[in-house]
């Protein structure tokens, strides 16, 4: 039987240094593949996401400005995707040699830009996420799995993406987020309904350090128990921090162990996400 082969990177997303930042694997189809197949390929894979891009316009990778775009987890597909946008956007631009100063996406979210910077970095253009204040029968399960004993100064969920954001009082520090160790699939157990999805947990920044804000998020309900860099949770950080501190740019630091930064800038009701990446590997997939 003649065999088959699909051509796949990894990028870390977020970040200039390898092994760091949040790893999502691209597969660049000239020819679509069947949905349950995507689904395979991403559980093989079993990074946070895997984005599987084909061409709209009947041209190719290279000379091409539109695209469509799928993201999976290993067990699901989602929505939005933040992280695993800018890998797919940085091997196009970086590897495929598209020359286009901007190109974009077709998703299940809209259409999605992403802008070649002069400095090698990547800006994704995006829809905000603003949240409201939340209250549930299970709040108090949900925050005591996630942030133990830690006060909890402000509570807000975002409908549209079903992200749960818990803001951990002023009074703690970076390191005291980055030693959160939740059990997270305590979580499923906590919320079953389908109004959260994931869990951001933020702080506020520290100038010294030059961040405005810190968070981690965690998404279990998807297959996800932490995700290292969320594109997608700062859809909704950036609306909130936007209230907070009555301004539209910020730099963002995710204090999961592998870490990543994310400068941001609300224009109206689109938020631009900017950042790096490094190239790790790029392979072949069997698929027959």
């Amino acid at each position: 039987m003649e065999q088959s082969f699909v051509t796949v990177y990894i990028v870390d997303a977020f970040t200039n240094e390898l092994f760091s930042g949040n790893p999502a694997a691209v597969c660049c189809l000239e020819n679509d593949l069947p949905e349950n197949l995507k689904r395979k390929i991403a559980a093989e894979m079993n990074l946070s996401e895997t984005a599987f891009v084909t061409i709209e316009n009947g041209e190719t990778f290279e000379k091409s400005s539109k695209f469509a775009l799928r993201w999976f987890t290993p067990t699901h597909e989602v929505d939005l995707c933040g992280h695993a946008t800018l890998a797919t956007a940085a091997i196009i631009f970086h590897k495929l040699g598209n020359k286009e100063k901007a190109i974009e996406f077709n998703t299940l979210s809209g259409i999605l830009k992403a802008i070649q910077e002069n400095d090698s970095s990547i800006t994704l253009d995006f829809p905000l996420n603003p949240s409201s204040p939340y209250e549930a029968q299970n709040l108090k399960d949900i925050i005591r799995v996630v942030a133990n004993n830690f006060e909890i100064q402000d509570v807000q969920h975002c409908s549209t993406t079903k992200k749960l954001l818990l803001r951990l009082a002023d009074k703690y520090k970076r390191k005291d987020l980055e030693d959160l160790n939740p059990l997270t699939q305590e979580l499923l157990t906590c919320e079953s309904s389908g109004v959260v999805k994931g869990v951001i947990v933020t702080l506020q920044g520290n100038e010294n350090e030059g961040y405005d804000f810190y968070s981690r998020y965690f998404a279990p309900w998807v297959g996800i128990p932490e995700d290292p860099v969320c594109g997608s949770a700062h859809t909704v950080l950036a609306a909130y921090w936007e209230k907070v501190y009555n301004k539209d740019q910020f730099r963002a630091r995710q204090c999961s162990k592998r870490g990543g930064d994310l400068n941001i800038k609300i224009i109206g009701q689109r938020v631009k996400l900017t950042g790096q990446v490094a190239h790790v590997l790029e392979g072949k997939i069997r698929i027959k």
